[in-house]
């Protein structure tokens, strides 16, 4: 008889494709835990794991096993106070394994907590979005360029001259030139040495060896001390750099009509926002400023929850902006998004100073300003003026918003691959 053994290994990704049949199969529970957590997260701890918890009951499996089969005796070993037939009591209340305090209203189960990866969990944060695949894998990335030091050139400014590379070119072209007649010149003062040692002097020979020597004295002497050829000037080129810092701005509309459901479609737009700057920039600063006839900046719980509520007149949020641009963010420094969401109800003549902040002030300094009109009623006069700033800026969009799905448009044109 062969006895077969199977040694070989477990194929190396056999525990992720059950953990993707696993999320597979319970992604309905594993969604709604992704839709709480989002709605109870900050926008700039979004991007970590989640830890969700599925009941037992959900989890069981049926399976096939051998049963006991018909009646049978058994005698567990240690048993010294009972036989067959006595009636075992309850273990009395109190035990060191005992579980917690009874109750008489109230009921549970076990549940099994399942952790998803940070990868896991932006899937099903983007599949609530309805974004394509692309756009979950492929992000854009925003290269600058930078000037950096590239060796050395013969040509330049004489801004760019490099003294100590030029004299050092200078002296080793001056010892070239020169060793030719430093090794005759050597030659021929041993020879006259030679003859000046000896009694019988062959006065010709020596004078015609000093008269040589200091001809080649004179040919060193007339070697240039530097030369156009041996200046040498620093040399820089421009080099693809990504860019490390950046800040982006929220500004949302706090009046009356800007109730939790609007609300939250506005946090989705933001945290979609931010997560795609997190993946361009190392360093990224979130500003956040809620406004109704006055504005304000504020953290993220007051953004979000603050109940303080009043009229609408949007350029004051715009102005504070502007006005932290200009203290806290130079544009040399830091790369500048903006993302502002509102139902566009606006004091109308308060809209024509938004477009003008926008087109004389903001846009130039922004790298991308998103504005989201939260509503599933008309445009109104603030809708209009920001057309035109639309017309005058590329990277300026504009989308009306009724639901999450609706989002994705906004960023369409931000994603898409640049071609040359």
């Amino acid at each position: 008889m062969m006895q077969v053994i199977d040694r070989r290994l477990d194929g190396r990704n056999k525990s992720a494709v059950n953990r993707q049949r696993f999320i597979q199969r319970f992604k309905g529970q594993i969604k709604k835990a992704v839709a709480e957590a989002i709605a109870g997260r900050s926008i700039m701890d979004i991007d970590s794991g989640e830890k969700v918890s599925i009941p037992t009951r959900d989890i069981s499996e049926p399976t096939f096993h051998h049963g006991q089969g018909g009646s049978r005796e058994a005698i567990h070993p240690g048993n010294i106070d009972f036989i067959t037939g006595d009636l075992v009591d309850r273990p009395p209340p109190g035990g060191p394994d005992k579980g917690g305090k009874a109750s008489n209203e109230g009921e549970g189960e076990d549940e099994f907590t399942f952790e998803l990866s940070r990868e896991e969990f932006l899937n099903f944060f983007f599949e609530d979005l309805e974004l394509p695949n692309l756009v979950k894998t492929q992000l854009a990335t925003l290269i600058k360029h930078k000037s950096v030091r590239a060796g050395y050139a013969s040509n330049g400014t004489p801004s760019n001259i490099n003294v100590i590379r030029s004299l050092r070119g200078a002296l080793g072209r001056r010892i070239a030139l020169s060793s030719p007649y430093a090794e005759q010149i050597r030659e021929l003062e041993r020879e006259l040495e030679d003859l000046l040692q000896t009694s019988a002097q062959d006065a010709p020979r020596v004078l015609e060896i000093k008269t040589v020597i200091a001809r080649l004295k004179e040919k060193i002497q007339h070697i240039p001390f530097i030369d156009t050829f041996d200046i040498r000037y620093n040399n820089r080129i421009k080099q693809p750099k990504p860019t490390t810092q950046a800040v982006m701005f929220c500004l949302m509309d706090v009046s009356g009509s800007m109730d939790e459901a609007r609300k939250d479609i506005a946090k989705r737009f933001f945290i979609l926002l931010y997560l795609f700057l997190t993946r361009t920039y190392e360093k990224i600063q979130v500003v956040f400023i809620r406004h109704h006839t006055i504005a304000t900046e504020v953290d993220e719980e007051d953004f979000f929850h603050s109940r303080e509520t009043g009229g609408t007149v949007v350029s004051s949020a715009l102005e504070l902006m502007h006005d932290i641009i200009r203290e806290r963010y130079p544009t040399s420094d830091w790369n500048i998004y903006a993302a502002q969401a509102s139902d566009g109800d606006n004091w109308n003549d308060d809209s024509p100073k938004c477009r003008d902040l926008l087109i004389s002030g903001i846009m130039p300094l922004v790298q991308y300003y998103a504005y989201i009109e939260i509503t599933p009623e008309l445009h109104q006069s603030l809708w209009e003026e920001y057309l035109t700033v639309k017309a005058a800026f590329p990277n300026f969009a504009i989308q009306h918003i009724e639901t999450p799905a609706d989002i994705y448009p906004v960023f369409r044109e931000l994603f898409k691959k640049q071609t040359a």
